[in-house]
């Protein structure tokens, strides 16, 4: 029953992997549609849309690789494998997408009080082509039954597309109906406001993983609580938690037992309950547990990283 499983996870895996490499050719291809589309055009909010899909791009690139990477093998020297690559990548897509919400700012607050002249009709004709090529990613992706966490953020990256091809459209239509140049310098800075966040919140979890800060949700005394109501222990300390990569939580621990329950019943059975602890109250199922009597708590040594 458990390789079956394994197949139909893998076989879903890899069924995520085709949608993932359409909608990165589809959006590549949009991509460069909407860059000429601005330089005919000289539309501001069709260059933010493409510099939009071009990290959008790259987060749907991001999940592609990273469903690529977690099938790696560990090394000798590369214990977790290869996980902390995918978060790394994402600390330099939010970097890219401040650099872009800076300079969409810096140019729309310009055009503002400067407008430039825009091929109105250019802009709709290109933006409404990146409008449908949008809604046939998420037709693409909406397909996928893995519920899987990339693919979700792929997902939204596309549907945050969908929105600013809608911007873009709609500036140029008021450009086209009115003569208000200033559209699309709206649109533009609708559409930074738009990245912002999500650059915001990618960076802040890429360090969380980074810096081993324990996962969100993740309470290291309750932890601790249930841990010491195991049969037998007396203590937990230099108790740590952290995040390999997104959705591989990890969980160390000291645990200090009484001689009797050692005896009674052995090193693996207590290990056992105290794995089964983490695993049913906090999800946690990569956890390290080093069992002590309570004989040797006055010999312990942890050295200058001693935590609680």
């Amino acid at each position: 029953m458990g390789h079956g499983h394994g197949h139909g996870h893998a076989a879903g895996r890899a069924a995520d992997r085709r949608r993932l490499r359409w909608v990165l050719a589809v959006t590549a291809s949009v991509l460069v549609v909407e860059v000429v589309g601005a330089l005919l055009t000289g539309s501001l909010a069709l260059l933010a849309d493409a510099a939009h899909m071009a990290t959008d791009a790259g987060g749907v690139l991001l999940a592609l690789g990273a469903s690529y990477v977690a099938s790696l093998p560990a090394g000798r020297r590369s214990t977790f494998g290869y996980h902390r690559a995918e978060v790394l990548a994402a600390l330099l897509n939010a970097l890219v997408l401040l650099g872009v919400c800076g300079y969409l700012v810096w140019a729309g607050v310009g055009r503002l009080f400067d407008p430039a002249d825009v091929d109105a009709g250019g802009l709709v004709l290109f933006a409404a082509v990146g409008l449908v090529a949008n809604a046939v990613s998420m037709a693409i992706l909406n397909r996928s039954d893995t519920d899987s966490l990339n693919m979700r953020g792929a997902l939204y990256e596309v549907y945050a597309d969908l929105l600013g091809s809608v911007l873009a459209v709609v500036a140029g239509v008021v450009i086209w109906v009115t003569g208000w140049l200033q559209a699309d310098a709206v649109a533009s800075l609708v559409i930074a406001a738009m990245i912002l966040p999500r650059s915001l919140v990618l960076a802040r979890d890429a360090a969380v993983v980074l810096l081993e800060i324990a996962p969100n949700g993740l309470d290291l005394d309750d932890v601790g609580h249930h841990l010491r109501h195991v049969a037998g222990v007396v203590d937990v300390h230099d108790l740590h938690a952290w995040t390999i990569t997104s959705g591989i939580p990890s969980l160390s621990a000291h645990v200090t037992v009484t001689d009797e329950a050692l005896a009674a019943r052995g090193v693996g059975a207590i290990l056992d309950e105290l794995g089964a602890c983490v695993a049913e109250h906090f999800d946690v199922r990569h956890a390290t547990f080093q069992v002590e009597p309570v004989s040797h708590e006055a010999h312990e040594d942890l050295g200058e990283l001693h935590g609680s």
